[in-house]
């Protein structure tokens, strides 16, 4: 039987924010070229092909505005 002051110690260590979003390395980035001001970029994820992927500059003129 387990004791009692080892559940409540345990409850104190668990992450209620969800996993944690470090995979144990740097984000592995892409290369690609932006499709509203044509310059090069790099991107945390693999382009979908006929999709536009934008650079840092141009990406908050193309996002919905959040209520």
């Amino acid at each position: 039987m387990s004791n009692p002051m080892d559940y409540n110690r345990d409850r104190g260590n668990r992450n209620f924010g969800g996993p944690s979003r470090s995979f144990g390395g740097p984000r592995e980035m892409t290369k690609t070229v932006c499709s509203d001001c044509g310059k090069e970029c790099e991107v945390p994820f693999k382009p979908t092909e006929g999709r536009p992927v934008y650079c840092r500059d141009c990406l908050p003129k193309h996002r919905k505005p959040r209520f």
